[in-house]
C-alpha cells in the first residue's frame, strides 16, 4: 500500500507541474551536447549527426556552437576531425565528447570507435587542438576496468582542484586525473548507484555520465539505456557512492537520450537532444537546452517540455 501511495503522488505531481520552454540551439543536426562558460562565452560540443550516414552514429569529426547570451547561437564549424589523433582509425566514430578549462588551457575529451578516450588541448576553446600524448588517455584493453566501451567523457573539477573523469556504458565509471589533464591519478573504479527501485528494472545505468554540483550536493545523472530515461542520484564524494532519488527527463521517441547542466549567475540549465525535428530520429538529432530547477529538499524537479 505504501509503494502505491508514492507512485500516485507522484503522479499527480507530475500531472500539476507546469512545463518548461525550450531553446533550439540550430537546426543543423548535433546531439550528445557538452555545455561550458569559457573566456565570457558559452561553448557547446557535439557530436555531428549531419553528416553521418543516417544509418548510424558513424560522423567523424565534432561540431562546436558558442553564445554570449543563450539565446543567439553561432555555428562555428566542425572544428576537430578525428585525424587530429594519428593513432585513430581513419574511419573511427567521433561519439560524445566533455571539455574542460584549467589553467588557462582548454582540453577537449574524445571518444573514438568506441574502444577509447582521447585528450587534446589548445589555447583556445575553439580551435587549435593538439594531441599532446600520441596515445589515447583510456582504451580497452589495455588499462585494466576501462570496460567494454570507454565512452561519454564527462570532466569534473572539484572545489579542492581536483579532477575527476567519467564515462562509461552500462558500468559507470570514475577515475582521477593528474593536474596536467593528461595523465590518470590511481586505478579506473566503478561508481555505485545505490537505492535503484526493486520493482523496476529498467532503471539501471546505461550511458551518458554527468556530474554537478549545486548546495554542497554531488548530482549524479544518467540515461537509463535505448531508449532510456534521464535519472539522477545524490552523494557527499564526487566518486560515489551516489543515492538514486528520481527521474530528471522521460523516455524520448528515438533511442537515446543524453543531457548536460551547466549553472551560471543562479540558475541551472538542462541541455538535451532529441529528434523532432524536421527529418529527424535515432540518427538525425538536434540539441535544445530548458531551465533545470530544484525543490527546497534540494530534489531536482522532473522536466516537462511543452
Amino acid at each position: 500500500m505504501k509503494k502505491r501511495s508514492c507512485c500516485l503522488a507522484l503522479s499527480i505531481m507530475l500531472a500539476f507541474m507546469p512545463a518548461s520552454a525550450e531553446t533550439l540551439i540550430s537546426e543543423r543536426f548535433s546531439a550528445d551536447p557538452s555545455i561550458h562558460f569559457f573566456a565570457g562565452k558559452y561553448y557547446l560540443y557535439a557530436t555531428n549527426d549531419q553528416d553521418n550516414s543516417g544509418t548510424y552514429w558513424d560522423s567523424t569529426d565534432w561540431r562546436l556552437f558558442s553564445s554570449a547570451d543563450l539565446e543567439s547561437w553561432q555555428d562555428e564549424g566542425s572544428f576537430l576531425d578525428i585525424s587530429v589523433f594519428a593513432w585513430a582509425e581513419k574511419t573511427a566514430k567521433a561519439w560524445a565528447p566533455g571539455a574542460i578549462e584549467r589553467n588557462g588551457k582548454f582540453y577537449f575529451f574524445a571518444p573514438v570507435g568506441g574502444k577509447q578516450i582521447g585528450v587534446a588541448v589548445s589555447d583556445k576553446p575553439f580551435t587549435g587542438f593538439k594531441d599532446p600524448l600520441g596515445k589515447a588517455l583510456i582504451e580497452t584493453p589495455r588499462d585494466a576496468n576501462a570496460g567494454a566501451e570507454p565512452i561519454d567523457p564527462m570532466v569534473f573539477i572539484d572545489k579542492d582542484g581536483q579532477t575527476y573523469l567519467y564515462f562509461g556504458t552500462r558500468i559507470p565509471k570514475v577515475v582521477k586525473l593528474k593536474e596536467n589533464m593528461q595523465q590518470l591519478d590511481g586505478d579506473i573504479q566503478d561508481i555505485i548507484i545505490q537505492g535503484f527501485p526493486e520493482d523496476d528494472k529498467k532503471k539501471k545505468y546505461g550511458e551518458a555520465p554527468y556530474l554537478h554540483e549545486h548546495n554542497g550536493t554531488y548530482y549524479f545523472t544518467f540515461s537509463t539505456g535505448w531508449p532510456g530515461q534521464i535519472v539522477y542520484a545524490t552523494g557527499n564524494n564526487p566518486m560515489g557512492p551516489f543515492t538514486y532519488r528520481g527521474v530528471v527527463f522521460d523516455y524520448l521517441p528515438i533511442s537515446t537520450n543524453h543531457q548536460a547542466i551547466i549553472e551560471k549567475d543562479g540558475k541551472s540549465y538542462f541541455f538535451y537532444h532529441d529528434g523532432s525535428a524536421s527529418g529527424g530520429g535515432d540518427h538525425k538529432r538536434t540539441i535544445r537546452f530548458t531551465e533545470l530547477q530544484y525543490a527546497k529538499d534540494g530534489s531536482i524537479l522532473p522536466i516537462i517540455i511543452k
